[in-house]
């Protein structure tokens, strides 16, 4: 079996179980020898790109063999900045989904119990790294327009935004319609316990919450411009974060209880498809490609 050499723009979970393999392993190009003019810098067989295009960037996709990129938009925006490359050079393999699913009503109970929590009211979700840039003001602003009562916001992040946010909306009485969430020990029971997944953010690049609230069977709202829009249909889709039909949208879904039934089962579907051990296999069928050349 041929080595195969990787680098990176960020390290996923896809990436470290590649590490993982005897028959790959990482470029090295940190440290003061290696940044001195007379030393070779070393390019990989395979570099995975996801994120801003910078020179770097840019100069690792053109000098390795293959490039992988985390969605359709990125992988055009690849093409239209470096003219030259060879668009055969480059795969689009969506983030990897990697939780222990496990059924959402028993989930649900224990989150509702421990958050204490009326069982009966149907979850909307927010969550994100960055609360600003993902939309968590317009998360909020669509959540007290809507006309279903029997619902409960829940934002869940680290203590310095919710304490942030609780600051910014003190002089609001919310406590009845939004719960604010801070360092839950498995976020990944959020997910499950949720019913809607409502992301209206101004990020481009792919918002893998987005696949992860598809795979624990969410009904997913998010913004055309994030490249995770190109997994889910017009109708979840809004046109920019302010878009005011989605609060419509969501009291249409909310009121059909089988339509969102629907949503749900064929969300996950679609979102096991890029479980970490399929993905896994995609990556190394482009590694066996690369050693047939």
């Amino acid at each position: 079996m041929n080595q195969i050499s990787i680098s990176y723009k960020t390290k996923n979970n896809l990436i470290e179980a590649l590490l993982k393999q005897d028959n790959v392993s990482e470029v090295q190009n940190s440290g003061i020898l290696k940044k001195l003019s007379f030393f070779n810098k070393e390019y990989s067989d395979v570099y995975f790109h996801s994120g801003t295009l910078d020179e770097k960037s840019k100069d690792e996709i053109l000098h390795s063999k293959k490039v992988v990129v985390n969605s359709k938009s990125l992988k055009k925006e690849i093409i239209r900045s470096i003219p030259d490359l060879e668009s055969s050079k480059l795969e689009c393999i969506y983030p990897s989904v990697d939780i222990n699913y496990e059924k959402p009503k028993l989930i649900k109970k224990k989150v509702c119990d421990t958050l204490d929590i009326d069982s009966k009211k149907r979850i909307i979700l927010f969550t994100a790294k960055n609360f600003k840039n993902s939309g968590v003001k317009e998360f909020i602003e669509t959540l007290f327009t809507l006309n279903e009562q029997n619902v409960l916001g829940l934002i869940a992040g680290d203590k310095r935004q919710i304490n942030a946010l609780k600051f910014q909306i003190s002089k609001f009485n919310y406590s009845s319609k939004l719960l604010l969430v801070e360092d839950y020990e498995n976020i990944d029971e959020l997910f499950l316990a949720s019913d809607i997944f409502f992301l209206p953010t101004y990020n481009n690049y792919f918002a893998s919450n987005v696949l992860k609230a598809m795979y624990c069977k969410n009904v997913v709202f998010t913004t055309a411009n994030n490249h995770a829009s190109e997994l889910i249909d017009v109708f979840s889709t809004m046109e920019n974060p302010n878009d005011r039909s989605a609060s419509f949208k969501i009291d249409a879904v909310l009121m059909e209880k089988e339509e969102m039934k629907k949503i749900k089962k064929d969300n996950r579907k679609l979102a096991k498809k890029f479980a970490l051990d399929i993905n896994l296999k995609r990556v190394n069928e482009i590694i066996d490609s690369l050693n047939k050349i």
